[in-house]
């Protein structure tokens, strides 16, 4: 067992060490990133009253506009080198020159607004909400957070603004909102001004601070101009420009204005009042697949390989991930064919394979996205389709966790350790309560992104592998004679060690929190899909599930304890072995398709029940992980014999 918890310790490692890299490559670049924006966009709003006529109206406003322009361009030259990086670094030393120069306020605020464009195309940078901000809650955040300074209604005239340098924002001076953007309010929001009074409010939510954003970023406009934007709206202006929240919150209302067009400022004021217009406008996640789709490939013949790449995974993420769960309710086959496709575009971009390849491979997956949305358009579900989808979702979610669960609770009752079965039930019912409290904070408090639960589940997964092996090798250690009647000795007056207990505790909680919280979507998606009329034989579907998982179980528990005692231990042992190889299977394809590992795909069969995947690294990991087991067991079996 020394090896065995040398093994488990070197897989813990791992998973650490893979979740911190992770975290700092999703989050290292694209922070840096919004931290250069964040700079350009404070110099193309101030910019232009500092430096008049060539002349400088402000000195102090002045080195402000240069050292950020300078800090700009060192943190722009730290950011990984890709493919049209150069071009975007000439501008920002060019910016740099203006600046110096004392250019004309216009050139140099156009110049700063280009290169933050430019930036959030090359990058990837994430600049737009992900669901209709809430301007109720923001209201009352920005009472609690914000009003002290600001004031009540937004004027830069609260009670804590006397004496500040520089003075509180005041959002309803025209002449200065109309220069910024959602976006640069929300970069303020999140980052704060250094050298100044206005903290960053980083331990908001994402949602929080973009409520915010939009809130005080429509104090500008009084009722009669969001109600002829309504009027606009409606009639359909302002679709094409501002039809989504990445439009709607990088435009300026200053960029809007055109001289003979319809009042695109005007709706703009509408949209940023009501933002769940532009939800309910917002296009169809297959829709927002195929432009990502297309962007990807745009990038990858412009050279731009890491761009393209993360745009590829966006086409999964933040699109077809959307539409899984109903597609999976009708056709499942279909649903697998478009992850392999799209995981396989992913890979031939990784390997830098023709344009004309990936022109190929697009075509592909659009033809089945195609496929799958004829396939969601086809009339309302049948009873016999609802109830079947319902019994099936959690039948197949669940199946491993019971068999998990039944196994563990199984030794406990066949070595008569009732001691464990407190730890062994607290684990589980922690996660049902987990699990239902993360799905009502997804749904109500926060945006959970399409890769924070593919991160979520692929963790759970590895860690719950890491746990099922070491209590899968403790238990074939007590599987010889010998070991076993050591063990009796030993523990019959007494617990089981703390770290074994804590061990099952663990494997419970992992083995059904990993499941639930994706049961609760797919369950939400199928009630929504197939509509109140279909509510009965969903229910019934759960009902059927759950039973069918409580025979399973119960026969689990009925037949094994009839077992001889080795036999048992070493049936479980191998048990506990093969579901942590089905674990691991299942953790690498989830960080796969959050991007956080890749994917190169292989001639092989796939099995997504056993966590078996036609790629060279989840089947890489699988068999490691069976030729260290083998390895440890092997050992630990010269050294019993010894």
């Amino acid at each position: 067992m020394v090896l065995a918890r040398a093994l488990l310790r070197l897989v813990f490692a791992f998973i650490l060490v893979l979740g911190a890299a992770g975290a700092q490559a999703a989050a290292g670049a694209d922070q840096q990133a919004q931290t250069i924006i964040h700079m350009l966009d404070y110099i193309g709003v101030d910019y232009p009253d500092t430096v008049q006529d060539g002349k400088v109206q402000d000195q102090a406003e002045y080195q402000e506009q240069r050292e950020f322009a300078a800090q700009a361009l060192a943190q722009l030259e730290q950011l990984p080198a890709i493919a049209g990086k150069d071009a975007v670094l000439q501008k920002a030393r060019a910016l740099v020159g203006r600046i110096e120069a004392k250019a004309p306020g216009a050139e140099v605020s156009t110049a700063a607004r280009s290169l933050g464009a430019e930036l959030i195309q090359l990058y990837g940078v994430t600049v737009a909400p992900k669901q209709a901000p809430d301007l109720a809650r923001a209201a009352t955040l920005f009472e609690a957070r914000c009003a002290a300074c600001h004031g009540a209604q937004g004027r830069g005239d609260g009670p804590a603004a006397r004496g500040l340098e520089p003075a509180p924002s005041n959002f309803h001076d025209a002449a200065r909102m109309d220069k910024r953007s959602l976006y640069g309010l929300y970069n303020t929001v999140t980052l704060g001004v250094r050298g100044t009074s206005m903290p960053a409010f980083t331990e908001l939510s994402e949602a929080d601070r973009w409520a915010l954003a939009f809130l005080v970023g429509g104090w500008r406009n009084p009722p009669e101009r969001r109600a002829e934007g309504e009027a606009l709206w409606r009639r359909g202006a302002g679709k094409g420009e501002l039809g989504d929240f990445r439009r709607l919150v990088t435009a300026t209302p200053a960029a809007l204005a055109a001289p003979g067009a319809p009042d695109l400022g005007a709706v703009q004021a509408y949209l940023v009042a009501n933002p769940a217009a532009v939800a309910a406008a917002g296009p169809a996640p297959l829709a927002v697949a195929r432009t990502n789709l297309n962007e990807s490939l745009a990038a990858y013949r412009a050279g731009n390989r890491p761009g393209a790449r993360q745009l590829a995974i966006s086409a999964y993420l933040e699109g077809f991930e959307l539409v899984e769960a109903a597609l999976d309710n009708v056709d499942p086959g279909l649903r697998r064919r478009i992850e392999e496709a799209m995981m396989a575009m992913r890979s031939d971009i990784e390997q830098g394979r023709p344009v004309e390849a990936l022109v190929t491979r697009v075509q592909q997956v659009e033809a089945l996205l195609a496929e799958a949305d004829r396939k969601l358009s086809d009339g309302e579900m049948s009873p016999a389709t609802a109830f079947v989808s319902s019994l099936l979702i959690l039948l197949r979610e669940g199946l491993e966790a019971i068999l998990v669960l039944a196994a563990i609770i199984a030794f406990v009752r066949k070595t008569g350790r009732r001691d464990a079965l407190p730890y062994i039930h607290a684990g589980w019912i922690a996660a049902v309560l987990l699990g239902v409290a993360t799905w009502f904070v997804a749904s109500h408090l926060l945006s959970v992104s399409g890769a924070s639960r593919e991160l979520t589940e692929g963790f759970a997964a590895l860690l719950a592998a890491a746990m099922l092996l070491y209590v899968g090798l403790w238990l074939h250690n007590k599987s010889h004679a010998q070991a076993w009647q050591t063990f009796i000795r030993d523990k019959v007056t007494g617990a089981l060690a703390r770290r074994t207990l804590w061990a099952m505790a663990g494997i419970s909680f992992l083995a059904v929190y990993r499941e639930l919280f994706e049961v609760i979507l797919f369950y939400e998606t199928l009630l929504a899909q197939a509509g109140e009329a279909r509510r009965p034989q969903v229910l019934g579907g759960i009902g059927a599930s759950a039973l069918l998982l409580a025979v399973l179980g119960g026969l689990i528990l009925k037949y094994s304890v009839r077992l001889p005692i080795g036999l048992f231990f070493s049936t479980t042992s191998w048990l506990l072995v093969a579901m942590a190889v089905v674990f691991v299977g299942h953790g690498i394809a989830a960080l796969q398709e959050a991007g956080l590992l890749t994917s190169t795909p292989v001639d092989f069969v796939a099995v997504p029940l056993l966590g078996v995947h036609p790629n060279w690294q989840g089947l890489a990991a699988q068999a490691a992980m069976l030729a260290l087991t083998l390895a440890v067991l092997l050992a630990g079996r010269r050294s019993a014999r010894g």
